[in-house]
């Protein structure tokens, strides 16, 4: 890898910002009104990633995420958990448009459905439309494309809980200087050139999914490319379970001052892959088809871990079925999910062009 490269952007100074905090007396649609007019600052997520939302009307939102070789899993193939970083800023936004002033929400549930594979290099796009916003719950969708070729990659809903109105009201701030973003020497992490850690097709073909773990843990073969940028990392596996961890960094920050949900949702997800991976022999080529993700509790960031540990719940000779627990420092559980994979013969590990729900 060139020497120029970080190994761990994580570990870096943060960059980006939040909003004022007394924005949150204005309706929604006000305060992303601010955002358009670039007098807030993009949050640290959106400087690590270049995942940020490109517009909005009434119950509808885009966000755009460059399909990085940053954000790359082993085979090379981003895996669906990454795609939920960007369908998150689309599911918040499209609800946000609608909410009456003072009024906070957060994401409660997260779903989506995996079509095809998101490789690098590609712009994604990911288009929100709010489905209902009441009192106490907003549900949205959102359709995730590959902008280059017009071709749908995901497609996903989730439920987002409205919290009452804040009593007292801020005042609101009478003005608000535009943002000026200072200076660095370098671009932000997801313009620089990527590290390697992609393994090549002719090792998947000749070891094991197990195999394969064993020597990422041994240091023989590299971690993904997005473990340089996040720090997911895998810690343990054993038959039919693995264990991935993700540091609780400032640079996962959404505007709220706390990890995005698709974030979470990401760590997730490579646990419950990984432990599908433990059960894969070589030359199968597998796939994520979805993934659920109900959170529990905010996770402020900070110098702590979040552990994700995914297992099989079944495996036939096509699917496999698999859940997965986050917990923080304190054990205590800040996200369930759940998820299915598809084994794939006769493809190579990044799936090729075709369809995953093709035979």
């Amino acid at each position: 890898m060139d020497a120029a490269v970080p190994r761990t952007v994580w570990k870096e100074e943060v960059r980006g910002g939040y909003p004022d905090p007394r924005l949150i007396a204005l309706p929604g649609r006000k305060r992303l009104e601010c955002w358009r007019r670039e007098v807030v600052p993009p949050p640290p997520l959106s400087r690590l990633t270049g995942a940020m939302p490109t517009g909005f009307g009434t119950g509808t939102a885009e966000a755009r995420m460059p399909a990085s070789a940053w954000l790359a899993a082993s085979n090379g193939v981003l895996t669906g958990g990454t795609l939920a970083i960007l369908a998150d800023i689309a599911f918040g936004i499209s609800v946000e448009s609608e909410l009456p002033a003072a009024t906070p929400y957060t994401t409660a549930e997260l779903s989506l459905s995996f079509l095809r594979p998101a490789r690098s290099p590609a712009t994604l796009i990911a288009g929100g439309q709010a489905i209902h916003v009441g009192r106490s719950v907003g549900l949205s969708e959102a359709f995730v494309i590959d902008e280059g070729t017009d071709r749908l990659i995901a497609h996903g809903t989730s439920r987002l809980t409205i919290f009452p109105p804040l009593d007292p009201v801020p005042d609101p701030p009478q003005s608000i200087d535009r943002y000026s973003a200072p200076r660095h020497e370098s671009p932000d992490p997801y313009l620089r050139p990527a590290p390697g850690g992609v393994i090549p097709q002719d090792v998947w073909a000749e070891l094991s999914g197990a195999e394969i773990l064993r020597r990422q843990l041994s240091g023989e073969l590299p971690p993904p490319p997005v473990h340089h940028l996040t720090g997911v990392t895998l810690k343990e596996f054993g038959d039919g379970w693995a264990t991935f961890t993700m540091p609780t960094t400032e640079w996962l920050a959404s505007p709220t001052r706390t990890l995005q949900g698709g974030t979470i949702a990401m760590l997730a997800d490579f646990a419950m892959l990984g432990a599908v991976e433990t059960a894969a022999p070589a030359g199968l080529a597998r796939a994520g088809l979805d993934l659920k993700v109900n959170f529990l509790r905010p996770v402020p960031p900070g110098g702590g871990q979040l552990k994700a540990r995914g297992e099989i719940i079944h495996a036939g000779r096509t699917l496999a079925i698999t859940r997965a627990t986050v917990t923080n420092e304190e054990r205590k559980a800040v996200a369930l999910s759940t998820g299915s994979s598809i084994f794939l013969p006769g493809r190579p590990a990044n799936r090729g062009e075709a369809e995953l729900s093709e035979r």
